[in-house]
């Protein structure tokens, strides 16, 4: 059971873990244990909230498909265990960031002192390009 926020859980079954093998340098194991994890969570088949799917298929994020499915692959650790709880922590402030809800931008005027001075700048800018002309 993972718990996004207090009224929002998500069931096991909704979510597939399949165990791979890490990239990289990794000694002896390398190429016998499967340490990496990719995590994936199915937006239309879970049992989220109709706003919070239409929210998450509409949230720009390149670990979302086309089809709706979260792919995270964690393999920051050694250990299957703590990559699995990596991938889970990931997943929750993926879903938390997509549903929160985005800040309403308030349309601000300059002040006359800032227009004033950019005005300055403007015209001191063309006094200088002016004394480079040839008389």
């Amino acid at each position: 059971m993972l718990e996004i926020s207090p009224n929002i859980t998500l069931a096991d079954w909704e979510i597939e873990f399949q165990a791979i093998r890490a990239q990289g340098a990794g000694g002896q194991n390398v190429n016998k244990v499967s340490s990496a994890v990719h995590l994936r969570f199915d937006i239309q088949r879970s049992s989220l909230l109709a706003y919070y799917k239409e929210r998450l298929m509409h949230y720009s994020d390149q670990r979302i498909t086309q089809e709706g499915v979260i792919v995270i692959k964690a393999q920051r650790f050694r250990t299957l265990e703590m990559n699995k709880e990596d991938a889970l922590q990931r997943l929750r402030e993926l879903i938390q960031a997509a549903i929160k809800p985005t800040k309403m931008r308030r349309a601000t005027k300059p002040t006359k002192g800032s227009q004033r001075r950019r005005v300055d700048q403007k015209t001191q800018r063309g006094k200088v390009k002016a004394l480079r002309k040839a008389p």
